[in-house]
């Protein structure tokens, strides 16, 4: 009786081990069909390591040195740029704020110079001298950090340096030829500080009026000869 209680039990646990053996095997089955293509994909790098001759690998490592310089190189070309621009144009913001005190100086003279009270006086040619020479030197200051004005009287306008604000008929200019400057505009080296804001001439077009009283002349010139 005990023999065959133990028979029973070694049985049992036989089935159990076999259970758990087929358990781990659809576990891995499953677990290998969840990943295929990784299965594949690391048997391919394997497979390529294995082809792979000594020389191909030298190869290999040095393909990826040269392109780790040539991003370092890289790296080091901007590092430059950004510390000459620094070194360069680092105040650009501030020179463009204190091109506001030239515009206040000048407009300054241009209120003076129109005041009734103040015309011809002695008091207002004073102040005036003053005025120029503060703005001279401004001016020789911003030429000494290489921001200098734009030149525009008589240029062509150039929309890399003018910003065209008003057409004025002009029959002595050719159009598009700057005829006044209403605000100086600065370069700061080889970068727009700010435009100078012009106006340009355009082509001289005659009224209908115009017109007719040139017939009219005409007309009547031709009738003076005749007679």
């Amino acid at each position: 009786m005990a023999k065959d209680q133990n028979s029973n039990v070694d049985k049992n646990k036989s089935n159990e081990k076999i259970s758990n053996l087929d358990d781990i095997s659809t576990e891995k089955t499953q677990v290998e069909e969840k990943n295929p293509k990784e299965k594949e994909l690391s048997l391919e790098e394997k497979n390529k390591e294995k082809e792979l001759s000594p020389e191909e690998k030298i190869k290999d490592l040095e393909d990826k040195v040269t392109r780790i310089l040539a991003e370092m190189e890289n790296q080091r070309r901007r590092f430059e740029k950004e510390k000459d621009d620094a070194f360069d144009y680092g105040g650009f913001v501030l020179a463009r704020e204190t091109l506001n005190l030239i515009d206040n100086l000048e407009r300054a003279k241009q209120s003076l110079e129109n005041d009734e009270t103040l015309k011809n006086s002695e008091a207002l040619k004073k102040t005036l001298e003053h005025l120029e020479i503060i703005n001279k030197d401004l001016i020789s200051i911003f030429k000494k950090n290489n921001i200098k004005p734009i030149d525009s009287i008589n240029k062509k306008l150039d929309p890399n340096f003018h910003q065209a604000m008003l057409e004025v008929e002009n029959d002595q200019k050719e159009p598009g030829t700057i005829i006044q400057e209403i605000q100086k505009g600065f370069m700061m080296k080889d970068r727009l500080l700010r435009p100078a804001l012009v106006a340009v001439a355009k082509k001289f077009e005659k009224k209908e009026n115009d017109t007719e009283k040139d017939k009219k002349n005409e007309q009547n010139q031709e009738k003076s000869i005749k007679k």
